[in-house]
């Protein structure tokens, strides 16, 4: 399968790059397929005898032998209509997407089994992320699998059970005195003398493609059909971005007609750039400085391409929505008198349903579907790790 990069700013296009993500005109790098090719043997007939998990797409997958491919079944997860929801709330029809069901517990098994499988293509070996938790247990299970090494740095106040299982996979896990672009920091600053392979989100290629079946899969479950609105936790954004990515393909591949859904931004309050900068209709600005939030997947100061995320939300008709800590524990409880065991981010879109419908921007006829893009017994607290708290790089090889 033929693809290469193209630029959603300027346009322009080149030849694939494992560690090419930025144009220079500053617009993000992301794959571009032959559809044309991929059409050939990507129809909806053979996807009815393929395997249930994310590599049924692989003709929008950028790997080229199926040998590379590093899987633990990820993918294909539940979509969960909410009948009983649906009798209290007006609207007309309300699904969750478990993606609490995937492999490492989270939707961030699909980005890292893309990332690692174009990792071994191009025999890599050492591999790094910064993360506020389930980014780093996903490349430490995927890595694991494939025989890599993989090097972890969370802030210091990630919850304990996710920190226990990056160190259960065998990656080397640190701790850091900051936030996730202060665990990031130390990553540029050691990648040239480590040798590491940073897949960090947009740092390469694989992980906003790995996301973006989440788009392709949502499709094909609503029988090819795109729901009117879909309401997503948004911390780096990889997830908005590959989705609305898919749909423009499925368009272009003739496999889906009619208008695009409205994408919501959820971001918790005392970490919400993009909420900000919907709100006040100017450009994106990191918001590094006077971070309140608490240490889940939202908690994203400076996303590495903010002015993509929020042309995406825009363009689509969408908006963005901030909101509390109670809100996040109350859409918690709710999402789990419906059996839905939902992590914060998951339970935010609740939150977030709950205020865009008593806003009247959600409409009664609307079809709308949740993200609970982990599972709540990852935030359990639970804190037994004793690792040291680091700095910066310096710091770092001193303690190793």
């Amino acid at each position: 399968m033929r693809y290469g990069l193209s630029c959603k700013k300027c346009g322009k296009q080149m030849a694939f790059k494992i560690r090419e993500t930025k144009c220079s005109c500053g617009g993000t790098l992301l794959v571009e397929y032959d559809l044309e090719e991929a059409g050939w043997t990507l129809t909806k007939e053979n996807l009815k005898e393929r395997d249930t998990a994310m590599w049924r797409y692989r003709e929008l997958l950028p790997i080229h032998k199926k040998e590379n491919i590093i899987s633990l079944g990820e993918g294909w997860t539940p979509l969960v209509r909410l009948h009983r929801a649906e009798r209290t709330l007006p609207l007309q029809k309300l699904w969750v997407k478990r993606e609490e069901q995937n492999p490492t517990g989270s939707f961030k098994s699909r980005g890292f089994s893309a990332a690692v499988s174009i990792a071994k293509e191009h025999n890599i070996q050492k591999v790094t992320v910064n993360s506020n938790g389930n980014a780093g247990s996903a490349l430490a299970a995927y890595a694991g699998h494939a025989g890599m090494e993989a090097f972890i740095f969370l802030p210091q106040d990630c919850p304990g059970i996710i920190v226990e299982e990056c160190k259960h996979y065998g990656a080397h896990t640190f701790l850091v005195d900051g936030l996730i672009h202060d665990a990031g920091k130390i990553i540029v600053d050691g990648e040239k003398e480590q040798g590491w392979y940073n897949v960090g989100t947009l740092k390469e290629p694989g992980r906003v493609e790995g996301k973006k079946t989440m788009g392709l899969e949502l499709a094909e479950q609503l029988n090819w059909k795109f729901p009117d609105v879909i309401i997503y936790p948004t911390g780096g954004g990889s997830g908005i971005i590959g989705m609305w990515n898919a749909f423009q393909q499925l368009k272009q591949l003739g496999f889906i007609h009619g208008d695009f859904p409205r994408m919501v931004s959820i971001q918790e309050k005392g970490c919400q750039p993009i909420v900000n900068a919907l709100e006040s209709k100017e450009a994106f600005k990191p918001r590094t400085h006077g971070v309140r939030s608490s240490p889940t997947g939202m908690r994203v100061p400076s996303p590495p391409d903010g002015d993509l995320i929020v042309s995406i939300l825009r363009q689509s008709g969408g908006t963005a929505i901030a909101v509390t800590k109670d809100e996040i524990q109350q859409g918690k409880a709710a999402l789990g008198s419906y059996g839905i065991s939902s992590s914060p981010e998951g339970a935010a879109t609740w939150a977030g349903l709950i205020h865009l419908i008593d806003q009247g921007w959600i409409r009664p006829t609307d079809e709308v579907v949740l993200f609970n893009t982990s599972h709540a017994l990852k935030y359990l607290p639970w804190n037994q790790h004793h690792l040291p708290v680091i700095r910066d790089y310096q710091e770092w090889v001193k303690l190793t």
